[in-house]
């Protein structure tokens, strides 16, 4: 039986053409294979637990997750009774179905309780509807999505008055306990929908609320009423009719593609997985619609030039393709002091137009500002982490944890020294003014000039500033003198400060005097530094050479580890040469382990490797193997910053 689910229903709000492409293994999904969207996932199963226990007593419905009938069936025989708490419900009507996180029924008073991980501040007046009317966009889904549970329940029972939550995090309550996170236990060995293992039994064991609902009852009725459209085309009822029809007879809707959706489609393919038999839904979608051939997907096109906020309007206008731009309408604006927006936007076109691979430098204004810096440089990274369960007493939910960075020094002789890395692994530890204490001990030896990438590290640092301001630490007013000393103030903040050391942003340094055809255009260490790989031969002769014989100290690899591997001139990423976790244990000693956790290449791992360190219960063999992963990656950050330094050096040399 095919029925428009919920998750169904939000997908084709974004596209109704993703209706025919979804649940089918013959396409590819880029959003199956994204850890980061796999840690909020994890993390919106936690608080759905939490939630469940606000109202205790609840019978849960599970098992049988595709069986819809006979879950609708066991629902309805719950509500014969006047009086009931349902978590899972499930209501089927006309090729509609859904499934509610909490349902509270008191005769024909009905409270429809949807769960979300994210957060909320209950002052805000404006958290859905800005002050102009408009729906908040962010808000959007979830309140389609809700209006749409409240739609079918409706059609079940129409005698019923139903009224509609949001049950959140609630950014302005604290965490009254340590472990709280760690009271709800991911598991992928669970047999239960939410994979999660809670190790209470009542909400007072969890201490003083974090979590909080919002009445959205209006907003619901103001979608129903088509007050607010999710498409101008169609009204509420309309659009779920379009849907579902489309989805249960599994045809294409023919859905008007445009620029923002079809550049973020998650149904793209790359030549590798075609190659392996998959198919492209974004690719059928521009056969069926626009005539393309296949020459036509091999032109280079205009969905990955780089923070193209014109292209909207050029998609619109029939302009799909890269050779169809102009200086004109892309809005080219050259200045001599950096490169500007428009201008890394139209290198990319030409260059790739050209089939030209040359780097683009200002040779001059990169000179002039690498010889500002002053040495040693120092390159740091962190590894932080924000859930909506605090893992600490007294944190608010997504209250910043910063549990480790690495340290690297570049010497005015050419030494690369590994000089300081923290970690914490230590399950219940706040560790923020550990980690900043670490740090001061790090970088006060000299006025050497802090390197960061992009503006995390600012963040982080202004984030225990205002911790230390609250706190009652002995040295508060050293450590918060060093915060200001190495940063500066973030926009909005009441207290504003610019350190006469405050970190210099590579990541600027990039966007302003370099770009490299190999990026796409895109800033991102994870691009920068493959380029720079690829397009370095200092660099491929350096680091293909074991660690002992490059001038570079590491403090958890071996002299022998070498950082890249050179095939028939493709550069493998140092990113793929990190060992897996637990490499070398039996299937006997796998199966003891606490953290089903693989390798460590990315932040999405580290997060989830962090929260994992926080059980209580792990062994130490399990807690050294993580940390052990998480350093090594944290290590290979800093060094990546220090890689790209070099290729600057060598290129303005």
């Amino acid at each position: 039986m095919k029925v428009l689910t919920k998750s169904r229903f939000k997908l084709g709000l974004e596209c109704p053409n993703k209706l025919y492409y979804t649940r089918k293994k013959e396409y590819a999904n880029k959003k199956q294979e994204d850890p980061f969207l796999e840690a909020l996932a994890q993390g919106g199963f936690q608080v759905e637990e939490l939630a469940r226990m606000h109202y205790p007593n609840g019978v849960l419905i599970e098992g049988n997750d595709w069986d819809y009938e006979l879950l609708w069936q066991q629902t309805q025989e719950l509500l014969q009774q006047e009086n009931v708490i349902i978590y899972e419900p499930a209501f089927l009507i006309d090729g509609l179905f859904i499934r509610v996180d909490v349902l509270v029924k008191k005769g024909n008073k009905v409270e429809l309780i949807e769960v979300k991980s994210k957060s909320y501040n209950p002052d805000d007046d404006y958290l859905f509807v800005g002050k102009r009317g408009g729906m908040v966009s962010g808000w959007k889904p979830y309140l389609f999505d809700i209006a749409f549970q409240k739609h079918v329940m409706q059609l079940c029972f129409p005698e019923w008055n139903i009224q509609s939550y949001l049950m959140m995090a609630d950014k302005s309550k604290k965490a009254s306990i340590n472990g709280l996170n760690q009271l709800f236990r991911i598991s992928n060995k669970e047999g239960n929908r939410t994979g999660i293992t809670k190790k209470v039994t009542a909400l007072e064991e969890t201490g003083s609320p974090v979590l909080g609902r919002k009445n959205i009852t209006q907003i619901v009725a103001d979608i129903e009423s088509d007050k607010f459209k999710y498409h101008d085309s169609l009204t509420f009822k309309e659009s779920i009719d379009f849907l579902k029809r489309h989805y249960t007879n599994d045809t294409y809707a023919n859905w008007s593609t445009t620029f923002g959706a079809c550049k973020s489609c998650e149904y793209m393919c790359t030549e590798e997985e075609e190659q392996q038999g998959l198919k492209s839904g974004f690719k059928e979608c521009f056969i069926k619609q626009h005539n393309w051939s296949i020459n036509d997907f091999n032109k280079p096109n205009i969905f990955d030039v780089h923070n193209f906020r014109k292209g909207t309007k050029l998609f619109e206008e029939g302009i799909y393709f890269k050779d169809e731009l102009t200086e004109s309408n892309i809005g080219l604006k050259v200045e001599a002091e950096k490169l500007t927006t428009s201008h890394r936007q139209w290198l990319q076109v030409e260059k790739e137009i050209n089939n030209d691979a040359s780097i683009y430098i200002d040779k001059e204004g990169l000179k002039s500002e690498m010889n500002s810096w002053t040495f040693p440089l120092h390159f740091i990274d962190f590894e932080t982490s924000t859930v909506a369960l605090p893992f600490n007493k007294g944190l608010k939910p997504y209250e910043q944890i910063a549990f480790q960075f690495s340290h690297h020094i570049y010497h005015q002789d050419g030494r690369v020294e590994h000089a300081n890395e923290y970690i914490n692994n230590k399950a219940g530890f706040f560790p923020n003014f550990e980690f900043i204490r670490a740090l001061k001990k790090a970088l006060d030896n000299d006025n050497g000039s802090i390197f960061k990438y992009s503006n995390h590290e600012n963040t982080i640092l202004n984030a225990i500033y205002i911790q230390l301001l609250d706190s009652n630490e002995a040295d508060k007013e050293e450590l918060m003198t060093f915060i200001q000393s190495i940063s500066h103030s973030k926009g909005g903040s009441a207290i504003k400060w610019k350190g006469e050391r405050d970190m210099i942003d590579l990541w600027e340094v990039e966007k302003r005097y370099y770009y490299n055809p190999l990026t796409k255009g895109s800033n991102s260490i994870k691009a920068v530094l493959p380029a720079s790989l690829s397009s370095s031969k200092f660099l491929q002769e350096k680091y293909s050479q074991p660690i002992n014989q490059i001038n570079v100290t590491s403090k958890n690899f071996s002299d022998s580890h070498i950082w890249l591997e050179i095939d028939n001139e493709n550069v493998k990423s140092p990113y793929k040469m990190l060992p897996s976790v637990f490499n070398g244990w039996s299937e006997e000693q796998l199966e003891s382990t606490l953290s089903e956790i693989e390798d460590i290449a990315n932040g999405g791992a580290a997060l989830t490797a962090y929260g994992k360190l926080q059980y209580t219960d792990m062994e130490q063999a399990e807690v050294d193997e993580l940390t052990s992963a998480l350093l090594k990656y944290c290590e290979l950050d800093t060094l990546a910053m220090v890689m790209i330094y070099e290729h600057f050096r060598e290129l303005i040399d």
